[in-house]
């Protein structure tokens, strides 16, 4: 098969005929051996009932439907290991990436790259809060990561079958795709597009579910955090061990006794405000290392219509 669509949907009943519209004119175009699998993420509405529907028209529609909720990072997940094509794609289903863009994107897998993302050139209908804290996270994460991540990308990318098969072998659960497909190299580039604001329904992540991803994109790719909070606690150590030696010297020569309990309770309660904030830190490190030794399963599927129960691996 030439090409695999992999799509997490979660409550897109509005969203997911318009989206298979659009993605079978400019699919045809490229293939006849095509396949789009919908990974339905635990939807309360219609979302599954619309897919079968399309299905029973196309029967290149297939389906996977987990048993609930597991988030986007595992239907990711999901999509890929069950994906057949010698190249994939993976799109949103709220039609705020335009599924046209997948030809220039095929075009340069023709040419030989493995990894073509999408970089995002304007963003229409978002307000300026979500703007500044996206561009924010993005440069942030460019910074703490050790993985060089791209600006202003989602998860829109084409990948090759080869990069697919090393993510399949990947079983970590706190998943941070767009950092994985960079991790694993390869040929990479890119192409731009204006996005456009979402065709029906409201955004899945509110703003606790972009700070849930952004703290595990860093603490997956970044051991920063405990480097810059060691920095920083030798050096309030050595500022602390200063401040001693004036206050010791300060009473020698004065022969006054030490005010200021104000300023030493404060000073008490910043340090102890630090060693928490460390302490939390290596907490967040440490329930991912429990979350991995319990070898739970990444995701449940409930039920898949079109696909096979296992998919050869190809090199």
């Amino acid at each position: 098969m030439d090409l695999s669509v992999v799509i997490p949907v979660m409550n897109e009943e509005d969203n997911v005929r318009p989206l298979y519209s659009r993605l079978k004119k400019t699919l045809d175009k490229l293939t006849s051996s095509y396949e789009v699998i919908f990974v339905d993420d635990g939807s309360t509405d219609h979302t599954v009932e619309e897919v079968m529907a399309i299905r029973l028209e196309d029967e290149k529609v297939k389906l996977l439907s987990f048993s609930r909720n597991f988030g986007h990072e595992m239907a990711n997940s999901a999509g890929f290991r069950k994906a057949c094509g010698e190249a994939v794609v993976i799109i949103d289903g709220d039609l705020q990436d335009p599924p046209e863009l997948i030809e220039e994107m095929y075009s340069k897998y023709k040419e030989g790259y493995d990894v073509v993302y999408a970089k995002r050139a304007s963003r229409k209908k978002e307000s300026w809060l979500k703007k500044i804290t996206s561009k924010s996270f993005y440069r942030f994460m460019k910074y703490m990561s050790y993985v060089e991540l791209p600006l202003d990308t989602g998860d829109f990318r084409l990948l090759s079958r080869r990069v697919v098969n090393e993510i399949n072998e990947m079983n970590e659960h706190n998943r941070f795709f767009r950092g994985i497909t960079h991790w694993v190299g390869f040929n990479v580039t890119y192409v731009e597009f204006n996005r456009d604001g979402r065709h029906a329904g409201e955004t899945k992540y509110n703003y606790f579910k972009l700070m849930r991803l952004a703290v595990d994109a860093i603490l997956s790719f970044s051991y920063k955090p405990l480097k810059l909070f060691s920095i920083f606690g030798i050096g309030m150590s050595f500022f602390s061990f200063l401040f001693m030696i004036y206050w010791i010297v300060y009473k020698i020569v004065t022969d006054n006794p030490i005010a200021g309990w104000t300023s030493t309770i404060t000073i008490v309660l910043f340090f102890f405000g630090v060693m928490m904030l460390q302490i939390s830190v290596l907490g967040e490190y440490i329930a991912r290392i429990y979350e991995e030794v319990r070898r739970r399963p990444l995701y449940i599927i409930q039920k898949q219509e079109g696909i096979e129960d296992e998919v050869t691996k190809r090199d």
